[in-house]
């Protein structure tokens, strides 16, 4: 092939020419003597029309294809019919011609039709078909949008001075104890996969000040949910010389921020999915957990006074009065009681029962978690001895801040829920491209039983 390729989307700039495109067959329609071919490439969609009037060799090779195999197509590019655009399409205005067609994969008959527009299946059978799935373009598309916040995340972060990290998910101990933590045999010694980068963040914050990483974490949490996975994505900072207000500034700045961009970016998966932008006053409502328990309860009547965190019902409502009070999908709630939060969470100095920590919710969940971090090293240490946890486990963590620790804190968003909660999907696995939960890796235990067994 003398072609050099070039990508569906950059067709309409060379109307008149002849060009290479190569890609997979999302679908084929047979219309009369003529063959449409949907053929996408890693930017969209493209048409080609196959007539045998043009090709007979082409024709021929077309009337044998169907969804999946791979090709690669020559012919000349023409400018569609005003009333046959399909402005939903990059390449809308324009076809493709087909002079030659070269298949180079032929793919087995699929187990669905991968050419309807959505792909209506069971979650279990979305996931146990990933590696299929993952290609139709709606699936596709929900990636395209995370990747465009983890990118927006970064350029925010660059903005505010912050540099990015890459922190081990093997750690020597429980960062925030509990026991939803899984253990691993390393070369004969325990260790555990990391429950979250926070430990290493605030180590790094005397050289750098503030930080910024995206790492994997990992619970053990002995329960399936439609917001719970396994193993997810953190997009986590931290930042030294701050004040608890500052704090607060800085996470609602970042987190509305990186999903405006996003969403003005790919306008078009929000319209895919029927979602909208983002809300975002000027100023986002905030609340302590105190104010919000009553908010609720003189909306609905059920009494949260003995609650000590706000439970996924709480959350919906709060979010429905953020909307409907103050024109927001976010709302910022404070104060949660300090023996429901990690070891290293500061207290309230006007009230020892609670610590200055925060959670910011979007839609109806919360999509980031953090706080004021306790900064002195006798503090820190009897915060340790009193959950229960062996100081011998944190040395080089507590290293940090016997030698000059500055007051400081950070926040970690939930990459899955944060793009779950903008598409508006029902379950956090769909924002997963290999999701992690009790029940999988890559298959279901269940089906590798199955498996066994036959």
């Amino acid at each position: 092939m003398k072609n050099k390729r070039i990508l569906s989307d950059d067709t309409p700039n060379h109307v008149g020419s002849e060009v290479l495109i190569s890609g997979w067959v999302r679908a084929r329609r047979d219309h009369g003597k003529l063959i449409f071919l949907d053929v996408r490439d890693r930017t969209g969609l493209l048409q080609v029309v196959v007539n045998p009037a043009v090709s007979e060799k082409s024709h021929s090779t077309a009337s044998t294809l169907r969804s999946e195999d791979v090709i690669s197509v020559i012919g000349n590019i023409n400018k569609r019919p005003d009333k046959l655009i399909n402005t939903k399409m990059k390449s809308g205005s324009v076809e493709l011609e087909a002079t030659e067609i070269i298949v180079e994969q032929k793919a087995e008959t699929l187990p669905f039709d991968m050419g309807v527009e959505s792909l209506h299946l069971e979650l279990p059978t979305l996931l146990d078909y990933r590696s299929l799935t993952i290609r139709h373009p709606k699936i596709a598309a929900i990636f395209t949008l995370q990747a465009e916040i983890v990118d927006a995340f970064r350029k925010i972060a660059e903005e505010l001075g912050s540099t990015e990290v890459f922190v081990p998910t093997i750690v020597a101990s429980s960062t925030e104890g509990g026991a939803d933590v899984f253990s691993i045999d390393y070369y004969s010694h325990k260790a555990y996969l990391a429950q979250s980068p926070q430990l290493y963040k605030q180590m790094l914050v005397p050289m750098f000040e503030r930080v910024h990483t995206i790492a994997h974490a990992y619970r053990a949490e002995p329960s399936v949910t439609t917001r719970h996975l396994s193993e997810v994505t953190q997009i986590d900072m931290e930042l030294g010389f701050m004040e608890f207000d500052e704090l607060l500034d800085t996470l609602e700045h970042v987190g509305t921020k990186m999903l405006q961009i996003a969403s003005e970016k790919h306008k078009d998966i929000l319209e895919m999915y029927g979602v909208s932008a983002p809300l975002i006053p000027a100023h986002i409502p905030r609340l302590t957990l105190k104010e919000t328990q009553d908010i609720i309860t003189k909306r609905t009547g059920r009494d949260l006074s003995k609650e000590q965190d706000l439970n996924p019902e709480d959350e919906i409502e709060i979010c429905k009065w953020a909307k409907e009070e103050h024109a927001s999908d976010f709302v910022t709630i404070t104060h949660f009681p300090l023996k429901k939060k990690p070891f290293y969470t500061h207290v309230d100095p006007k009230n020892k029962e609670l610590s200055l920590s925060y959670d910011l919710l979007f839609r109806g969940r919360e999509v980031l978690s953090g706080s004021q971090r306790v900064n002195d090293y006798k503090e820190l240490v009897n915060a340790i001895k009193s959950r229960g946890m062996n100081v011998s486990n944190f040395g080089m963590y507590l290293q940090a801040f016997q030698y000059g620790m500055p007051k400081e804190g950070g926040f970690s968003f939930g990459l899955e829920r944060l793009t779950m909660q903008l598409l508006e999907l029902g379950n956090i696995r769909e924002a997963a491209v290999y999701p992690r939960d009790m029940e999988r890796v890559d298959e279901r235990f269940s089906k590798k039983e199955i498996k066994k067994k036959s």
